[in-house]
């Protein structure tokens, strides 16, 4: 049986954590950020994690 390749996309896009957790990106980061109010900005800018229900799907992708 062969290997099962994971998806290079979702490598890119997610870390696991220690503690299990999934480690995620936010979206809208990328430019025109002058008129993101500054609040918005600057909690776009903590981590974060991945729904229950979608890290299953996630880990399988990854490993």
């Amino acid at each position: 049986m062969p290997k099962m390749k994971s998806v290079k996309g979702a490598v890119k896009r997610f870390k696991v954590k220690k503690s299990g957790k999934i480690k995620r990106g936010t979206a809208y980061r990328s430019h025109i950020l002058t008129k993101v109010d500054g609040k918005h900005h600057r909690q776009m800018r903590s981590p974060k994690h991945v729904d229950a229900v979608d890290a299953k799907n996630i880990k399988e992708m990854i490993v």
